[in-house]
């Protein structure tokens, strides 16, 4: 785990960072299955944030000011979240064009967020397809 990623995490509250480390461990192994080994972790905008070189940047992130939910960002120059809407509809709270908001009680549909999380990791090879390939 990238150095100054961990240090962010050691920020979050002991139950917030287990869902994030979920998250995490959720991008790593639909990448190791996409066959996509080149991911890089860093933080940006002060949230870990990672992409492959095929792909669009995923960040998440908790903040204090909203201490019941955390965020999955996609870059909103994208249409990934439009896609999600379309082929996941209200299986996710969106924020915008740019997020997927999970309660920290809920319970997290891995299967679809598995998915949304593969086209963005590959996005730069699927974005031409109709509901990039969904």
């Amino acid at each position: 785990m990238d150095l100054i990623v961990k240090k962010k995490f050691e920020t979050y509250p002991e139950n917030i960072s287990i869902l994030l480390y979920q998250i995490r461990d959720l991008i790593f192994n639909v990448a190791k299955q996409d066959g996509i080994s080149d991911i890089t972790e860093t933080l940006k905008w002060g949230e870990p944030s990672y992409i492959s070189n095929i792909g669009s940047s995923i960040r998440f992130d908790w903040k204090a000011k909203y201490p019941d939910q955390y965020c999955i960002y996609f870059n909103c120059k994208t249409s990934l979240i439009e896609t999600f809407k379309e082929v996941y509809g209200d299986t996710f709270t969106y924020e915008g064009n740019r997020a997927i908001v999970f309660k920290i009680n809920q319970n997290v549909p891995l299967t679809e967020l598995a998915h949304c999380i593969s086209m963005s990791l590959r996005y730069k090879e699927i974005k031409h397809l109709n509901f990039l390939g969904a």
